[in-house]
């Protein structure tokens, strides 16, 4: 069963995607609790799994991978343990942010962040392209990232 949020779960959830390092004294301030409330609610939403966990979103193009490469990518073959091992495959490129199995022409969407077209280059054929299973690729380099989110929550 779901658990439903009441109003100050949500201003609480609001307030962490806006800063997940605010502190406890500032987060009980900013949605009028009390510091010991605050926290129990933070707590539950927690345990119950509304929040997933905490990272650091770090800069791309100051960490030398300025360029973002959406790459989709069909399979030759399709049984449940060649996407099983294609999938952890994936994970373990470091150059891949996010994978998605998606329906459609190709079978996987990957974001992948590269060090321009020379980078992106040494990705395909140094990694990827040496990957199993793979029977083809098509690659859509982004201009300029309009929005960032990272979870939705209205």
């Amino acid at each position: 069963m779901v658990k439903q949020l009441d109003e100050l779960d949500r201003k609480i959830l609001r307030a962490l995607l806006k800063d997940g390092r605010k502190p406890n004294s500032a987060l009980a301030e900013e949605v009028g609790l009390s510091t010991s409330p605050c926290w129990q609610r933070l707590k539950r939403l927690q345990d119950d799994g509304f929040i997933d966990g905490y990272t650091a979103v770090l800069d791309q193009e100051r960490l030398g991978y300025p360029e973002t490469v959406f790459v989709e990518v069909s399979l030759d073959k399709h049984d449940e343990q060649v996407l099983q091992e294609f999938g952890a495959e994936l994970a373990r490129v470091p150059e891949i942010l996010e994978v998605y199995l998606v329906t459609g022409e190709f079978d996987y969407l990957l974001k992948v962040a590269v060090s321009g077209t020379r980078g992106y280059e040494k990705f395909l054929s140094g990694t990827l392209y040496k990957l199993p299973y793979i029977r083809q690729s098509k690659s859509t380099f982004t201009l300029r990232c309009l929005k960032k989110a990272h979870s939705i929550f209205p």
